[in-house]
C-alpha cells in the first residue's frame, strides 16, 4: 500500500509540475505572438538591419534572446526563435555571434524590405565602382559597426590601390576621399594613415558627427570596439565624453587630414575612373570615395506656424543649461524620450512630451522602462495622439484628438527625424532598392566577416598613444 501511495503521490506531483510548465509555455507563446504582432505595427521604424533566422537550423536554445542588449528584439515561439521587435534592432550582432548553430545573421535590410536604402554589396560598395557607403547611412546604426565598416572598406581599397599600375602617373589625386568625420570617417582616416594611403576627410559640421551632438553622459557604445592605430576600447559602456576625448587625441595627430566646414555638393566619376568631388569651397580628385554620412541629414520640420521662433530647436546639447523652464519635447523615438527625461532631471523644469501615435513603439527597452517610471511619477507628462498646432512666444498650442489646448512654454525641442540624403545619392547616380539576400549569401558574408575578424585579432594593433587598452 505504501508503495502504491508513493507512486500515486509522485504521479500527482509530476502532473502538477507538467501542468505548470505547459501553462507557462503557453503564456510565453502568447506573449511572443503579441510581441510579433506589435513589431509588425511598427515596421515603418528604422530600416537597415534586422536578424535573419534560419528556422531549419534553429535548435530553440534561446541563447539569442538572452544576449540581446535591447531586450526583446527576439523571442521564443513554439520552441524556435522569432523576430518580435525587429524595429528595435540596432545591429549589435551579439545574437548571431552567440547562436551555437549559426542560424542567425544580421542582414542589411528591413523586416519588410524597402526601396529607400541604397544598394550595397557585401563590402558596402554602391552601384558605382569604388564608391562606398559606411556607417549609419549604410543601414547599421551602431558606432561599433561604423568603426568596423570604415576600417574594412579602407583595407579593401588598399588592396585595390596596390594592384593599380597607373597610380604613380596620377597627379593631385587622392587614393581615397572620405566624406564625414564621425565614427566611420575617423576609423577610415586612421586606417588610411596605417596603410600610408593619400587621403582627405571632409566634414560639413564638427568632428565627431552625431556623437558630438548627443547630451552629456549619454552612453554611446555598449560593446568593445577596436580603432585602427589606437587599440581597443574595452569598457562595455562608454559615454559621449570618453569618445570625444578620443576624437581630440586623433585631432592632435599631424597626419590626420580633415577639413571642416566643407559640404559636398556633387560627385562625378570621369572616364578615367577618377572622381571629382565638388564642395562649397573647391574641388578634389580621388580614385575612390567613402561616404560616412548619417541618415538623418537636415532636421525634419513640422511646418507649423511659429516654428521659426528662436525657442524652437532640433537638437539638445546640454540639458543642464535649462532650469525652471516649461518645456515641450515633440517626438516618440529614443532621441525625444532621452531629451525629455534629461530635461526633467533639471531643477524646476516642467516637461511635456507630445507624440502623434497612441504609444511608444520604436524606443529601446531601457528607455521604455525609464519613461514609464517618469510618467508614473509625473516627472514627464505625455500627450499621445497629439500634434503641435502652433508655437507662440510664450506658449504652444497642441491639437489633442481634435481639441486645441494652449499651455505656457519657454522652450521646445522637435525630434522628428531628418531628411535623409537620398536625393543627393540619387543625383550622383547611386542606385536604390532591396538586396536579394539569400541564406547562402548571408552565410557566406558572415563567414568572410569572421575570417576578417580572426585575421584582425591575430595582427597586433599599432598603438599611437602608447597603450592598446583605451579607457
Amino acid at each position: 500500500m505504501d508503495s502504491l501511495f508513493a507512486a500515486g503521490f509522485a504521479l500527482v506531483v509530476t502532473a502538477f509540475f507538467v501542468f505548470r510548465y505547459l501553462k507557462k509555455q503557453k503564456q510565453r507563446d502568447e506573449e511572443a505572438r503579441a510581441a510579433v504582432e506589435k513589431g509588425k505595427m511598427y515596421s515603418e521604424g528604422p530600416r537597415g538591419q534586422h536578424p535573419h533566422i534560419d528556422i531549419t537550423n534553429c535548435i530553440g536554445c534561446a541563447t539569442c534572446t538572452q544576449v540581446c542588449p535591447e531586450g526583446d528584439v527576439l523571442a521564443m515561439l513554439a520552441g524556435q526563435a522569432v523576430i518580435a521587435n525587429g524595429h528595435k534592432c540596432i545591429g549589435h550582432g551579439l545574437c548571431a555571434e552567440a547562436c551555437p548553430v549559426g542560424a542567425i545573421t544580421i542582414v542589411m535590410a528591413s523586416p519588410s524590405l524597402g526601396a529607400d536604402m541604397p544598394f550595397l554589396s557585401a563590402e558596402f560598395e554602391t552601384s558605382i565602382n569604388n564608391l562606398f557607403i559606411v556607417g549609419e547611412l549604410g543601414g547599421l546604426a551602431l558606432i561599433k559597426n561604423a568603426v568596423n565598416q570604415g576600417r574594412d572598406c579602407v583595407d579593401l581599397l588598399a588592396r585595390r590601390m596596390a594592384a593599380r599600375k597607373d597610380r604613380s602617373k596620377l597627379v593631385d589625386v587622392y587614393d581615397v576621399l572620405i566624406v564625414g568625420a564621425g565614427p566611420a570617417g575617423i576609423s577610415s582616416s586612421l586606417r588610411a594613415i596605417e596603410h600610408k594611403m593619400s587621403y582627405v576627410t571632409l566634414e560639413r559640421d564638427e568632428i565627431g558627427g552625431t556623437v558630438a551632438k548627443f547630451p552629456r553622459q549619454k552612453l554611446v557604445m555598449t560593446s568593445p570596439v577596436q580603432f585602427p592605430m589606437y587599440g581597443k576600447f574595452n569598457k562595455l559602456e562608454l559615454s559621449k565624453e570618453h569618445l570625444l576625448a578620443f576624437w581630440d587625441m586623433v585631432l592632435n595627430r599631424s597626419d590626420f587630414n580633415v577639413r571642416t566646414g566643407e559640404k559636398v555638393d556633387d560627385i562625378k566619376k570621369g572616364p578615367d575612373g577618377v572622381f571629382t568631388v565638388t564642395t562649397s569651397t573647391g574641388q578634389y580628385r580621388a580614385l575612390s570615395v567613402l561616404l560616412a554620412l548619417g541618415r538623418n541629414g537636415d532636421p525634419r520640420k513640422l511646418g507649423v506656424k511659429g516654428e521659426e521662433l528662436p525657442k524652437v530647436m532640433y537638437r539638445l546639447i546640454e540639458a543642464d543649461h535649462y532650469t525652471d523652464k516649461k518645456i515641450l519635447v515633440v517626438g516618440g523615438g529614443d532621441s525625444a524620450v532621452e531629451a525629455a527625461m534629461g530635461l526633467a532631471q533639471q531643477k524646476g523644469n516642467v516637461v511635456t512630451l507630445s507624440y502623434r501615435q497612441a504609444q511608444f513603439g520604436r524606443i529601446k527597452e531601457r528607455n521604455s522602462k525609464r519613461m514609464e517610471e517618469c510618467m508614473r511619477t509625473g516627472r514627464v507628462k505625455v500627450f499621445f495622439n497629439s500634434n503641435v498646432a502652433e508655437f507662440k512666444p510664450n506658449s504652444v498650442v497642441l491639437d489633442l484628438n481634435g481639441q486645441q489646448q494652449e499651455m505656457a512654454n519657454d522652450f521646445a525641442w522637435i525630434f522628428a527625424g531628418g531628411s535623409p540624403p537620398s536625393a543627393f545619392l540619387k543625383k550622383i547616380g547611386v542606385k536604390f532598392g532591396s538586396q536579394d539576400i539569400t541564406l547562402a549569401g548571408a552565410q557566406e558574408t558572415r563567414r568572410a566577416s569572421q575570417e576578417k575578424k580572426a585575421l584582425t585579432e591575430q595582427t597586433p594593433a599599432k598603438v599611437g598613444s602608447g597603450s592598446s587598452q583605451l579607457f
